[in-house]
């Protein structure tokens, strides 16, 4: 893993397409911002996790909500 140290409105990049930024500090709570692809899905850990878990299941659920989702957006554009 590696560990880098931010301040408040400092980014750091992941390859040349997505961008982290943190956007606030508050006690123990860090507010963060990513900026990437819409290709790319992002999600919080534990969303991830609920998905893979639908998946290995069988079920389909909350992953096609988000793919179809994501495919609604790409057409607006």
């Amino acid at each position: 893993m590696l560990v880098l140290t931010r301040k408040s409105n400092q980014s750091i990049m992941i390859g040349d397409d997505i961008e982290v930024t943190v956007l606030a500090i508050m006690g123990e709570k860090v507010r963060v911002g990513i900026q990437a692809p819409r290709d790319i899905p992002v999600f919080r850990k534990e969303v991830y996790l609920e998905i893979q878990q639908e998946r290995m299941g069988g079920g389909k659920g909350a992953r096609d909500e988000v793919d179809a989702a994501l495919q609604g957006l790409g057409d607006e554009s």
